[in-house]
């Protein structure tokens, strides 16, 4: 069953350890197929070297598993929330990635101090509250705090990262860990100047409109 969604997400956190946002079995990927609604996600525990597409589970989003062996990650009733809160989210990924998990963890957004932060994010990386885990309570923060942006940290815990697929959420979470790490060092540098909210504005309007080979 959705053997190509399986295939997706199982590669996709390859890109978790690469890209250094999880130690030891710690985050998750998950996407939702657009033809029956149906969510792919990682299975709890399982280390990142182990997975294949065959471990992936799906389930349904009011929580009951429609195929696999294995109990689905422990945040899989937070991301259910999530894809019934947010019709045009396709891929959500969670990850523990040190410099924004230091944002997290001081209850601190990550400024827009920087024009790609601009560019993917629209404005500052918004910090949410703290919320319990395994129920949907994360999920319940994350829907009221993200706004408009593709990832939120959450107070004391992480980064969540949504998109209209799971490769857009991955692409977020790699440049949320990437904007935090870059204003972590200019802090030790001095005070980072942030950028005027019209020009945000405007990068951020270009950036979606005209970056990239969409209009060839």
């Amino acid at each position: 069953m959705l053997e190509s969604l399986r295939e997706e997400i199982s590669r996709l956190h390859g890109e978790l350890p690469r890209n250094g946002l999880v130690t030891w079995t710690s985050g998750n990927v998950s996407g939702r197929d657009p033809s029956t609604g149906l969510v792919v996600i990682k299975p709890s525990g399982v280390r990142y070297a182990d997975l294949s597409p065959e471990h992936m589970v799906v389930v349904n989003v009011e929580g009951e598993t429609v195929e696999g062996d294995l109990l689905p990650s422990t945040d899989f009733a937070s991301h259910l929330y999530i894809y019934r809160a947010r019709p045009d989210v396709g891929g959500i990924v969670h990850t523990h990635s040190p410099y924004a998990t230091a944002f997290a963890a001081v209850g601190r957004e990550i400024p827009c101090v920087l024009t790609a932060v601009a560019d993917e994010f629209g404005g500052p990386i918004p910090c949410g509250g703290y919320a319990s885990i395994g129920g949907e309570e994360i999920g319940t923060e994350v829907v009221r705090s993200i706004g408009a942006s593709p990832a939120v940290l959450l107070k004391n815990h992480g980064v969540f990262a949504v998109g209209s697929t799971a490769e857009s959420a991955m692409k977020a979470a790699v440049m949320t860990e990437d904007a935090a790490r870059t204003v972590f060092l200019a802090n030790q540098l001095g005070e980072p100047h942030e950028i005027p909210p019209a020009e945000i504005e405007r990068a951020h309007r270009r950036y979606l409109e005209e970056y990239g080979q969409a209009g060839k």
